[in-house]
């Protein structure tokens, strides 16, 4: 099988560094990208030429187009790009600022947007990619307390769709990943945490607490997801969207189950509005 290039975005912690590590110890190459590549300094002096380290703000499009064209002027061709970067965020949507709404959303989904789009020309031109976006179950429901963070992954999953309908016909795939809890530092580092006004300590305090007690003990292991992914990766159908681990699968098909039900219960009033004919 044919050794792919990878560019990956938010390759120096969590998920994106578990997929860089496993990408590199394929044999594939890899630009892998961060804030401060410094933080993946080891994976250059393990692997040498195989990767190329790059710093990155996913939310910078001269940046992120620059990242495109290392990957080609580095290796040739870019055969996946990984949009990994992201953080969480956790409060009331009373007590969370605009200003940190539009944060949330300028890097969870404007970053991925942006990164997408200086990509399309290049595999379009090619013939060939595959686009691999990392959403959440966030993605899917609403999560108390999450509000800026599930806005902004709801518009990663309807931006992809869209996407796949419009790349897919050029031999682009895109997939979306779904993850449940993973033993990453996303539940520490990689998301800010408040408990809210004492009115919300029942919801939204819940949630803060449940975060930090979840943290080291998510059942989801990020090298087998990573493992996944490099699946997904090398196959000729992909699934648009894929849910990794056992949380996710359950809460999403209780979920979507309950959604179903609820427009089979309100079905005579979404059909009582067309004309009559």
């Amino acid at each position: 099988m044919k050794k792919k290039v990878w560019l990956i975005t938010g390759s120096s912690r969590g998920f994106g560094r578990a997929l860089a590590e496993a990408v590199l110890a394929g044999g594939d190459q890899l630009v892998a990208t961060a804030r401060d590549p410094g933080q993946l300094r080891d994976l250059a002096d393990r692997y040498g030429d195989q990767v190329k380290l790059i710093a990155l703000d996913v939310t910078d499009e001269d940046a992120a187009l620059n990242a495109v064209q290392i990957a080609v002027d580095r290796f040739g061709r870019l055969d996946v790009l990984v949009n990994n970067a992201g953080y969480g965020y956790v409060n009331a949507i009373e007590d969370t600022s605009i200003q940190e709404f539009r944060d949330q959303i300028e890097t969870n989904l404007f970053g991925t947007i942006i990164v997408t789009k200086a990509a399309i020309p290049l595999m379009r031109q090619q013939g060939f990619g595959h686009i691999i976006q990392f959403s959440s179950v966030g993605g899917r429901l609403g999560p108390i307390g999450r509000a800026p963070y599930a806005a902004a992954k709801w518009g990663v999953e309807g931006f992809s769709e869209v996407l796949v309908k419009e790349v897919g016909p050029l031999g682009i795939k895109v997939t979306v990943i779904e993850p449940g809890g993973f033993r990453t530092d996303f539940a520490g580092a990689s998301t800010v945490i408040k408990k809210g006004r004492p009115e919300y300590e029942a919801t939204v305090g819940a949630t803060a607490r449940f975060q930090q007690e979840y943290d080291g003990k998510q059942p989801g292991d990020p090298a087998k997801g990573a493992a996944v992914v490099i699946q997904i990766a090398d196959m000729e159908e992909p699934p648009l969207r894929l849910l990794l681990g056992i949380d996710a699968a359950n809460a999403i098909e209780k979920n979507d189950l309950m959604k179903i039900e609820a427009d089979r219960k309100w079905r005579h009033l979404s059909v009582s509005t067309d004309f009559a004919r």
